[in-house]
């Protein structure tokens, strides 16, 4: 794994305008084509065969939650636990997450968190730089299959009736989860779907028919939401959702999963797994130093490194939860200045691509930026 300086396309911002990639240039510098991190075929396979591994050992943690009822100390409000035991147990179908790693291509990939309800730098991590990669690296390989696989997923989902539509929601506010909702909704087209866009806020609840209904009253049966579960089940409406009349994509399960209160109980079930960091919900047993994180935060909000030499604390609003501590896995450093971490995508069930965010602190934030990657195939 290199860091590798290049020259940036000419016509790079209108390459990207093109699919649909109208905020490569957010904050400044977003997508950033000047440099592009160089895999060995070995480290991409080696990318593929942890977060494989790491994902079936997630699913096993959501059984032991779910076994052992461990609701309370992943903050899920206790009117939800029911549903989200029915959830998993019907096995309601889940589309896609992102695993976070450190990882500097010699040492073990070590799992930072998995962001498994709402990640975002999908559009970037599929057609954005494998458009690069046909561009600016003929003959080369990328760890990509993230279009052709949620194609697949959205097929396996079902496909829709002739008075069925898959509604995609949203905050109206945000270029970004617009440009990633629109996205996966072409990808559901793709796969046959009737679908719609609709703002998260203009869902309405018709009280007569208990239904949700746009703003055409017109019934919402299947919703896709870019919108995090610890903020629904939180919202006016969510004794409503629990009626069970609208069937959400990404399932009511995965708020199990996108809670960082899944780190110690990971570390609980796999003690000194190679790709596993110590985690616990309270800071006694570390001696030298960890990370504190909030059980729910977002963007790398409120994250504080206590390890001496490598101080660090980000604002945020989070942390009303509660709090777990993971150990420090210093972030590779490559040019003396910059720290990337890979974001590996799960569609499905399946191990489907890589996506890196680079930043000059040892945080990713919401200002870091999106670097392509590329391997040569072996001969």
């Amino acid at each position: 794994m290199r860091r590798e300086r290049i020259e940036p396309r000419a016509s790079w911002a209108r390459r990207m305008e093109e699919i649909g990639f109208v905020f490569h240039s957010v904050g400044g510098v977003y997508w950033d084509e000047s440099v592009c991190y160089q895999f060995d075929a070995d480290e991409i396979d080696l990318l593929e065969s942890v977060t494989a591994e790491l994902h079936e050992m997630c699913l096993c943690a959501v059984e032991h939650v779910i076994t052992h009822n461990r609701f309370e100390q992943l903050a899920i409000p206790e009117a939800w636990w029911a549903r989200v035991r029915e959830s998993w147990r019907a096995r309601e179908p889940s589309v896609y997450g992102r695993f976070d790693f450190s990882y500097n291509g010699i040492h073990p990939p070590k799992l930072l968190e998995y962001n498994a309800d709402t990640p975002t730098a999908l559009l970037e991590a599929s057609v954005a730089q494998w458009f690069w990669l046909q561009d600016v690296k003929l003959g080369a390989d990328q760890f990509n299959s993230i279009h052709e696989k949620l194609i697949a997923q959205w097929k396996r989902v079902g496909s829709s009736s002739a008075t069925e539509t898959l509604y995609f929601a949203t905050v109206g506010t945000s270029d970004e989860d617009i440009t990633t909702v629109e996205y996966l909704r072409d990808t559901a087209v793709q796969a046959g779907w009737s679908t719609a866009f609709i703002e998260i806020d203009k869902i309405g609840w018709w009280e007569e028919k208990r239904i949700f209904v746009d703003q055409e009253n017109r019934p919402i049966k299947r919703l896709f939401k870019l919108y995090p579960w610890e903020w629904m089940v939180r919202e006016e409406f969510a004794p409503q959702m629990l009626t069970g009349s609208m069937a959400v994509i990404e399932p009511s399960w995965k708020m199990l999963l996108s809670n960082k209160g899944l780190l110690p109980i990971l570390w609980e079930l796999y003690p000194q797994h190679p790709n596993l960091l110590p985690a616990y919900f309270t800071p006694e047993k570390f001696t030298a130093g960890y990370v504190k994180k909030p059980i729910y935060s977002r963007e790398g909000a409120n994250i504080e490194i206590t390890v001496p030499g490598a101080e660090f604390v980000s604002k945020g609003e989070y942390g009303a939860e509660g709090w777990i501590y993971q150990g420090y896995a210093p972030l590779p450093v490559f040019d003396a200045q910059f720290y990337p971490v890979i974001g590996a995508w799960v569609i499905g069930d399946e191990p489907a691509g890589i996506g890196i965010r680079e930043d000059k602190t040892p945080v990713t934030q919401n200002t870091s930026r999106f670097i392509p990657h590329y391997f040569m195939p072996l001969e």
